[in-house]
């Protein structure tokens, strides 16, 4: 049995890694895009039209990136986390709607 040098699955790593910071940068850019238009959604209408964007590979007018899968996970992970760092805030009455 012949094991492979380790600095290629260290390579693998980084551009895994690297790939996934780059869909969540783009699911991040995608959310706060749709919330400043729309000043404030439903936290289903944003997850929908993000997927939807992600699926037509849009990212709005005059600007295109590739197409790539994308799950509602995906998005309620990015949105949690820019609920974290101040970007986006839940209504106090209504919670499940979001207001950029």
């Amino acid at each position: 049995l012949r094991l492979l040098p380790r600095q290629r699955y260290l390579r693998a790593e980084r551009a895994e890694v690297s790939a996934l910071e780059r869909k969540r940068n783009v699911l991040c850019c995608l959310i706060t895009r749709i919330l400043k238009v729309e000043k404030q959604l439903h936290i289903d209408n944003l997850v929908f039209r993000v997927i939807d964007a992600c699926q037509k590979g849009e990212l709005g007018p005059g600007l295109q990136f590739l197409s790539f899968c994308c799950h509602s996970v995906d998005v309620l992970s990015c949105v949690l986390h820019l609920l974290n760092q101040g970007y986006i805030r839940r209504q106090e009455e209504r919670p499940h709607v979001l207001e950029y």
